[in-house]
């Protein structure tokens, strides 16, 4: 059920169970990330593969310690800066993180989120919590509690509401290796925020068969109708007579006898504003049993790429 009771989801987590969290990014699926069974159900009920790794959300750069095993100091600045918010590093874990969380890997992603709620709920509990986006696995990430109601009402026993996510994707994730900054997933913190901080960053961000990493997968974040990517839509709408066409464009609404549902991302031009709306704005589109669902790249900086990133990975294969 939808709650806005944090002790009774509070003392779900305590006993082992999951419970839906919101955050600044996206609703996560929540558990002790200390206990490897109630990890384990994680995978279990989203259908996620096992290579797969979590990330750990913790209330403070303190918790974070008993996570890892060391801060570089580029990471430590990036917390410093982005802490709370949309930012997961990839750090040497402690033995304290079981290695479901990790993937077998000796690296555990770790975050502190930016949301009252589940700051709120991490303080009535006395461990972090390994969250994943609370959708099944590849499918739309969900960015409001009645999202991921619609898709887990019969197996999920809480849905903690925070209201709509404010970023609206999930968190950049960057690592280290050698001491060099990688970037592993584009998320709500763009990249040349990031390298404004610590420099130039490598990016890595596809892997399909050991992501170091969350989101780089080369499917994922998609819906159920077919999904098309496209740098010039009124081309593509001249292929689609035939066919009910749902139309995702990011600030300028266009004009075709074919286009049966329309959702416009920003009518400011604003990006902040489009990646806010991005995927409740894909949920709707999903719904109405279209042919297609087309969509209009978005501006390649900034957040723009974040998106495309996204967007990317959603298109029919």
């Amino acid at each position: 059920m939808i709650t806005n009771n944090l002790e009774i989801t509070a003392e779900c987590l305590r006993k082992g169970g999951i419970v839906a969290i919101p955050t600044e990014t996206v609703y996560g699926l929540a558990a002790n990330a200390f206990n490897g069974e109630a990890v384990l159900n994680i995978f279990e009920l989203k259908k996620r593969p096992h290579f797969n790794p979590l990330i750990v959300h913790c209330k403070s750069i303190e918790q974070v310690k008993l996570c890892v095993s060391e801060i570089p100091p580029n990471a430590l600045l990036l917390a410093e800066k982005f802490w709370p918010g949309p930012l997961t590093l990839i750090l040497k874990k402690t033995p304290k993180i079981p290695d479901l969380v990790t993937a077998g890997k000796n690296t555990v992603a770790v975050r502190v989120p930016n949301h009252p709620t589940t700051l709120a709920l991490l303080d009535l509990i006395d461990f972090p919590l390994a969250a994943p986006s609370a959708n099944p696995f590849g499918s739309i990430s969900p960015t409001t509690a009645k999202h991921v109601f619609d898709y887990f009402n019969d197996t999920l026993e809480f849905v903690l509401d925070g209201g709509p996510c404010i970023n609206g994707i999930e968190s950049t994730i960057i690592g280290f290796e050698h001491n060099t900054p990688i970037l592993y997933r584009h998320g709500a913190i763009p990249l040349e925020e990031i390298e404004s901080i610590i420099g130039k960053v490598q990016i890595q961000n596809q892997n399909d068969t050991s992501p170091q990493a969350p989101g780089m997968l080369s499917r994922h974040y998609a819906p159920q109708t077919a999904t098309l990517l496209t740098e010039d839509l009124h081309a593509q709408l001249q292929h689609f007579s035939n066919h009910k066409i749902g139309v995702l464009v990011f600030k300028q609404r266009v004009q075709h006898p074919c286009i049966s549902q329309q959702e416009i991302l920003s009518p400011s031009g604003n990006l902040r504003e489009a990646a806010k709306n991005l995927y409740a704005a894909l949920h709707r589109l999903d719904s109405l049993k279209l042919n297609y669902i087309l969509v209009e790249k978005m501006p390649p900086h900034g957040l723009g790429n974040s998106m495309n990133d996204r967007l990317q990975r959603a298109i029919q294969q």
